[in-house]
């Protein structure tokens, strides 16, 4: 099974190339964040043509997330459970569905803005929310491959952005935020790591500064799951090559390969 997580900053941009992409590279499923429109403007009828059930959560703002499978789409959750508001809001960045005998997640976890901000507060709250909805499914389904994937907006490492220097006092890289990511550890995932096609797994560049060329990146789309799960794994990597050219999102899809029984 190929499994793959890919922020696209906005489907509708992106549309072209998302189904290329699909057509390329064969996906058994896909998580999509950041989709930038409501559930139902989701370009459902040209993506189930390449064969794939959709779900969808979307309101039609900046966040969104979906699911593409053509392995099955079943017990779909939207939301985490007790997820925090923002702004009094329900924010749709957390769907999940059984797929092939795998349970996945895909998330967009919020940015986080300012340590100041109060959506730095609120991005610490909603991984809480995060950890403890995934340590609900982990008891209730011990056995069953469990995988969260999706734009995390952290960084694990310093050796995870281009230069750790140029974030000092920034959100993505801070002890709080790096003390979540150690905390869904501490209930029983671990993070599958991409393979260096080129360099560095990094998976998002800024579209300002030329930031793609001079290498300037960060590796914030991750990948956690389960020992039932990362048993699994015999491949991931950052596909880099979708980053290049006219119209490319920011972020670069990560794909992982499952030998599946």
């Amino acid at each position: 099974m190929r499994i793959a997580t890919w922020n696209v900053n906005s489907v509708g941009a992106r549309l072209e190339r998302l189904l290329a992409w699909l057509e390329l590279n064969q996906p058994d499923v896909v998580a999509l964040q950041e989709l930038k429109c409501t559930s139902e403007a989701f370009p459902t009828l040209a993506v189930q043509a390449l064969g794939y059930e959709v779900a969808a959560l979307g309101t039609g703002r900046w966040n969104g997330v979906a699911l593409l499978s053509r392995v099955g789409l079943s017990d779909v959750t939207l939301g985490l459970q007790d997820q925090p508001q923002y702004e009094g809001a329900d924010e749709p960045r957390a769907i999940a569905a059984t797929c092939g005998g795998v349970r996945i997640w895909g998330i967009y976890a919020p940015n986080g803005r300012e340590t100041d901000h109060d959506h730095f507060a609120y991005k610490l709250r909603w991984f809480q929310a995060l950890r403890a909805t995934a340590a609900a499914e982990l008891a209730a389904a011990p056995d069953l491959p469990l995988t969260i994937i999706g734009d995390y907006n952290i960084a694990p490492t310093d050796a995870d952005v281009w230069d750790i220097a140029k974030f000092v006092g920034s959100t993505h890289v801070t002890a709080q935020e790096r003390a979540e990511l150690t905390a869904l550890q501490s209930i029983g995932l671990g993070e599958v790591l991409p393979r260096a096609l080129k360099g560095e797994p990094f998976t998002f560049w800024d579209y300002r500064q030329a930031s793609f060329g001079r290498g300037w990146g960060m590796r914030i789309d991750l990948v956690y799951g389960n020992a039932a799960f990362t048993s699994l794994v015999s491949d991931a990597y950052v596909d880099r090559e979708e980053r290049k050219g006219k119209g490319a999102s920011d972020h670069a899809p990560v794909v992982i390969d499952l030998d599946l029984p």
